[in-house]
């Protein structure tokens, strides 16, 4: 038996710690703001804090029950390699909002209320910030809280339903039920702005960490922009042949991937050396490759 190579065990550790930290954010959001002002969101979260506000029942439970029966169609369907860090994922998570809301307690062990009284619209943008940070950094480890993904995940594979619209479907059914709950319409927008909020953070947390650009060089001086481009930058450069259809002459235009801090300084030194090139700069998602992320494959 082949022994793991030393480089995909330290990334497999470093995926699982990063995706420990992000659980910790969400727990930590749930239980310090949204539960104690009776906020909801989508999710079996979602789901698992309705039945709490209207039964009792710890939310951690019903949030494993509900995860153990998903993710037992999830293996037969999906197969196992969906499973192993989604199961890692629902196990810690139940842990921590379970250890999280017993200790988030007053003195009447009731969930504790951090920012006072009539606080819940602040309670919902802060802990919405926590859970859509925790979420972050789960996904950019290649993590995942199970619930609505994998439900989307199933029904992707059988009908023309995209992962993003079935989850969106999910949380909105999801949400709008609490009014039966409270019946205040107010509690359904505050899920909403919740939904949101952690939606907007989600995918700037993704997004930000893969923000890169593209460029399209063209210039006379294009090999000493390449060599000074590769030295500066340490980027690739590739060097393709044109022809200007105005012109009707042969040129060579360099195409660079780079971060998008590095924008500024490719942009000087192309003035530096060739103030009349012309530059075309577009933003990527999801470069791959050396030198940026490394591919992931679930």
């Amino acid at each position: 038996m082949n022994k793991p190579d030393k480089s995909v065990v330290i990334r497999e550790l470093k995926d699982y710690t990063f995706i420990t930290l992000g659980l910790i954010s969400y727990a930590l959001g749930w239980a310090a703001f949204l539960i104690p002002y009776q906020i909801t969101t989508g999710g079996t979260t979602g789901i698992s804090a309705i039945i709490y506000y209207s039964t009792g029942f710890p939310i951690q439970w019903s949030y494993f029950i509900i995860n153990a029966v998903l993710m037992t169609f999830a293996i037969r369907i999906l197969g196992p390699m969906f499973s192993i860090k989604t199961t890692y994922a629902i196990f810690v998570l139940t842990f921590l909002l379970w250890f999280f809301q017993l200790i988030m307690v007053d003195e009447m062990d009731k969930p504790l209320q951090l920012l006072g009284d009539g606080q819940d619209f602040m309670a919902c943008i802060i802990g919405a910030i926590m859970c859509g940070i925790g979420l972050g950094i789960a996904f950019n480890n290649n993590g995942s809280t199970g619930g609505t993904d994998i439900i989307a995940a199933i029904v992707n594979k059988y009908r023309d339903v995209t992962l993003g619209r079935m989850i969106m479907y999910c949380d909105i059914i999801i949400i709008t039920s609490c009014y039966f709950i409270f019946n205040d319409w107010r509690r359904v927008i505050f899920g909403f702005v919740t939904l949101f909020i952690i939606s907007f953070v989600l995918d700037w947390i993704v997004n930000s960490a893969r923000q890169s650009v593209q460029f399209f060089i063209f210039s006379k001086d294009h090999e000493k922009i390449a060599d000074r481009i590769i030295v500066e930058t340490h980027r690739g450069v590739t060097v393709l042949p044109g022809t200007g259809w105005y012109s009707k002459q042969d040129v060579k235009v360099l195409v660079v991937l780079a971060k998008k801090s590095q924008s500024l300084q490719i942009f000087r030194l192309v003035k530096d050396i060739d103030p009349d090139a012309f530059i075309s700069q577009s933003s990527v998602i999801g470069v791959y490759g050396e030198g940026f992320d490394r591919l992931k494959i679930k």
